[in-house]
């Protein structure tokens, strides 16, 4: 890469971005590390500084999600240390992390970008969730991430109990690599910090009071991020408030997140795919190429429910989000005439079954 580079790929910079690149001139390369309210903290081979938009940046600015998140990389504008930055393009994301936000459009939120490994964190204890973390693998994997499963606070459920869970997630299909660990018995973290590499990106997520901002802590070796006092139940409490890029001592970056329980698909097909690698493999065997996995003859998936090697519960979740995915990646006026269409169905069976 050139020398306009140097120093950036401990940043998690590479050849990817380099190939991409388009700053003008006057402008340098820097790194997304945290937003608040409309202002950027900014890190570069120089260190961390402020940074807002340009106006014809914001001018041109349509959906929330064209601005820039933490992990994205900015061509900007540097200046003193006493005078504001400007941010002047936001660079081709590499990989995203995104979830629908609330109501019925197909508008996102953006998580996190540019990231390498995403870790879904959740408790053994109470927190256990097997539907909630499929649909957390199937984002992740959408969005172009690896995914790594982190399975905190063994110190709280007996072995077997986490023997259990491990089994339930073979038998679910989940190939995603599993870690479990206690920030209490520091059981686990040592692994933790040998998966992470130097100049790699990984974003933590998962619901509040998980362990996500203890570990990152772990893991820095200080008290960076604040965390919330344990109950006597063992559940932690949300403090982290805005999600944070921060380069560890060994040269991993790390992203922490504000805890999050809704995570709502958005047109994932094919993180569908790779989320249900054993239902993908099933359906390659399937009779027809279009077989929707419900009632049609020659289905593969749908005999292998019925044999019993195809759990129900995996199954269901499985269409379940095929129809969430489906439904949120349409557009406003085929939602409206998905709608007519059913209330019309509705008023027929009504008067047919009026007439009998």
């Amino acid at each position: 890469m050139s020398d306009r580079y140097d120093g950036l790929a401990r940043l998690g910079w590479t050849e990817w971005f380099a190939e991409r690149e388009t700053c003008l001139p006057g402008e340098s390369l820097a790194r997304v590390a945290a937003v608040d309210r409309g202002l950027f903290l900014l890190v570069d081979q120089a260190g961390e500084f402020r940074a807002r938009l340009s106006g014809s940046y914001r001018h041109r600015l349509g959906l929330e999600q064209d601005a820039p998140c933490v992990g994205d990389w900015v061509a900007v504008d540097r200046r003193s240390a006493d005078e504001s930055s400007v941010v002047h393009q936001l660079l081709e994301r590499r990989t995203l992390l995104r979830r629908r936000t609330a109501g019925d459009s197909a508008k996102y939120q953006m998580i996190a970008a540019n990231v390498d490994s995403v870790m879904v964190v959740q408790s053994c204890h109470h927190d256990f969730n097997l539907k909630r973390l499929e649909r957390y693998l199937v984002m992740v994997r959408e969005g172009g991430a690896d995914p790594c499963i982190l399975l905190t606070k063994t110190d709280l459920v007996a072995p077997e109990v986490l023997a259990s869970q491990r089994t339930m997630l073979r038998a679910a299909g989940i190939t995603a690599p599993v870690l479990a660990l206690s920030n209490v018995t520091r059981e686990g973290i040592d692994d933790l910090e040998k998966i992470l590499l130097t100049g790699k990106t990984y974003c933590f997520v998962g619901s509040s009071g998980v362990g996500k901002s203890t570990i990152i802590n772990r893991l820095i070796g200080r008290e960076r991020l604040r965390t919330g006092h344990v109950s006597a139940t063992g559940e932690g409490r949300h403090t982290t408030v805005r999600r944070e890029l921060i380069v560890l001592e060994t040269g991993a970056l790390v992203i922490d997140n504000p805890g999050m329980r809704e995570f709502g698909v958005l047109a994932a097909e094919t993180g569908l795919g790779s989320g249900f690698a054993d239902i993908a493999a099933l359906a390659a065997e399937c009779r027809y190429g279009d077989c929707r996995h419900a009632a049609e003859p020659g289905c593969a998936v749908v005999a292998a429910l019925h044999s019993g090697t195809l759990g129900r519960a995996h199954y269901d979740n499985f269409l379940k989000l095929r129809e969430e995915s489906a439904f949120n990646g349409l557009t406003r006026a085929e939602k409206r005439r998905k709608d007519r269409d059913f209330g019309k169905f509705i008023k027929r069976a009504k008067r047919d079954l009026g007439k009998r």
